[in-house]
């Protein structure tokens, strides 16, 4: 009678707090669904940084031939024009279309609702914690070019690299995707894959690249006219 009235009691509890959580609670390890067009993304708790574990794919597609344009409507590339790639690899996107046309670090941008644009310091706060040498604070995040000692190895992919395959020991899953210049001419992919910040640098924009020949993650800017992948961070 006793286990029963327990059993009892653990049903009601668990009953009473299914009750008191909202359908949408998001705890970051789910998988989020884009309300705009429902594609699923998982996500990944990475310190204290909740991250998308894969590349955003939102928008229209246009070729490579065209500039993205203030038109109130999310734009993306698709390596070689094709929408495999998209659906693998996740868009690509000149800068002031991620942005949509604000310069402000940090925005939402084009990241759902709950979400914005990493800046580089959120960058660099990622590189610290996955790097097994060099720690969040360091100086060495404040260089450009390759920098760290595996922070690119660990957030790399198991599969899909042309060789040097990463040990995705963070569940960052880095995936190989190129990007695209902006002459229109689509290159690196299963070399590189290169990621926007939100932060502007003189009239370009802080990136970074994750490469097959390379353990270590690269900082630079570029013009804001390539077109590279976007990753949204939880706010």
């Amino acid at each position: 009678m006793k286990k029963n009235y327990l059993i009892a009691i653990i049903l009601l509890a668990f009953s009473v707090y299914m009750g008191c959580k909202k359908d949408d609670e998001f705890n970051c390890g789910d998988t989020f669904i884009d309300s705009r067009d429902g594609q699923n993304y998982n996500t990944i708790l990475i310190g204290d940084q909740c991250w998308m574990a894969e590349n955003l794919n939102v928008g229209d597609i246009i070729n490579d031939t065209l500039k993205m344009k203030y038109n109130g409507i999310i734009e993306k590339y698709c390596y070689d024009n094709d929408p495999a790639n998209c659906n693998e690899y996740g868009g690509l996107y000149q800068w002031n279309e991620m942005m949509e046309y604000d310069t402000t670090a940090g925005v939402q941008g084009i990241c759902p609702d709950g979400w914005h644009l990493p800046t580089d310091d959120e960058w660099k706060i990622l590189e610290g914690t996955v790097d097994s040498l060099h720690l969040v604070g360091d100086s060495i995040w404040n260089r450009i070019g390759f920098r760290g000692y595996d922070a690119g190895k660990n957030l790399k992919s198991k599969i899909g690299w042309f060789q040097n395959t990463g040990t995705d020991a963070f569940e960052f899953t880095a995936l190989p995707g190129g990007c695209n210049i902006d002459d229109g001419y689509f290159y690196k992919i299963t070399n590189s894959t290169l990621f926007w910040t939100s932060t502007e640098n003189q009239g370009s924009a802080w990136n970074r690249e994750v490469f097959y020949g390379v353990d270590k993650i690269g900082r630079g800017f570029h013009v804001p006219e390539n077109g590279y992948s976007v990753r949204c961070l939880k706010n």
